[in-house]
């Protein structure tokens, strides 16, 4: 596996951290973040990117979701550190529109941000983890599901682990739940300490049996707020924040065959509250914040080659 190459871009995205990043129809955007700000849009083509539409509130935390030809989000939050509240409903972008919607209400009692998000096979969108008092109280164990078409939601057994600030990922007939922390676990007490409350872990909810188990290979770097991505049934889970000042710039590789974590090239510039993007056999990542917290933001685009995809 070569290494990560920054891209020299035609014109820059906004700064931002804790922002979605999602690849649709060969173009990749980037939205959402601290601050109300115009979507960004990357043409990975022509290495350019243009702007649109920003969205009608501040949004973050979140792990975008493609359903069909829109950008679904759940599990956000909105406002400012450290009392982020957690949205009442969808919100969904659609890219040929450029336009944002509400979608589905989400029930008071499941209302949280910085949630694990992914779309299954079945058709449901399945939400893991978060915390209902932005970075103050209440991270959660829930695990639920919503129906794109219809709405419909349903309440899951919870998972093994309290956790938020965790990014989840399907595979086979798999989900895994990997890193992120118990950020509420000091109750407002300790807002410093919280990026300590790292979790190894890793949660497997199995789709057959309708199950959770803890998988025998915890994550090897313990971080928070790393971005992942899926190529040929392996989990790319990169950079993220803990306790040092610092972000990460590691990649982590989880192989399901054979359930083991291996370390791959990592990054050029380190990062975290961003996520990552699959396309042309590559990894991309983009903005970001370069230390734990907030600063610096980032505008930088990576991406990397993975051999065999």
């Amino acid at each position: 596996m070569s290494g990560w190459i920054t891209l020299d871009c035609h014109g820059a995205p906004h700064c931002r951290h804790e922002n979605g990043f999602a690849e649709l129809g060969g173009l990749f955007y980037l939205f959402g973040g601290r601050r109300v700000q115009p979507v960004d849009i990357f043409d990975p083509a022509t290495k350019t990117w243009t702007h649109g539409a920003p969205p009608p509130l501040e949004i973050h935390h979140f792990q975008p979701v493609i359903v069909g030809q829109e950008i679904w989000l759940l599990g956000t939050m909105t406002g400012a550190f450290p009392r982020e509240t957690p949205l009442e409903t969808v919100f969904i972008y659609t890219p040929a529109t450029d336009s944002w919607s509400e979608g589905p209400t989400i029930p008071e009692d499941r209302r949280r941000g910085a949630s694990g998000c992914a779309l299954h096979a079945d058709g449901w969108i399945y939400v893991v983890g978060g915390i209902v008092d932005g970075h103050h109280s209440g991270t959660q164990a829930w695990f639920d599901r919503i129906h794109p078409e219809t709405g419909e939601w349903q309440v899951l057994p919870d998972a093994p682990n309290k956790r938020d600030h965790a990014p989840c990922a399907i595979v086979g007939d798999n989900l895994y739940v990997f890193g992120g922390r118990e950020t509420g676990w000091h109750n407002g007490t300790d807002y410093e300490a919280l990026f300590h409350a790292t979790i190894g872990d890793v949660d497997v909810w199995n789709f057959m049996r309708c199950e959770w188990s803890v998988h025998p290979a915890p994550l090897p770097i313990q971080t928070a707020a790393g971005g992942a991505g899926v190529i040929r049934d392996r989990i790319h889970y990169v950079g993220g924040e803990a306790g040092r000042m610092e972000a990460f710039a590691e990649m982590q590789i989880f192989d399901a065959a054979s359930g083991a974590w291996s370390l791959g090239p990592g990054l050029n510039r380190a990062r975290h509250g961003t996520n990552c993007c699959v396309y042309d056999g590559k990894l991309w990542i983009a903005a970001g914040s370069g230390a734990r917290g907030g600063e610096p933001e980032l505008t930088s685009i990576e991406c990397i080659e993975v051999e065999g995809a």
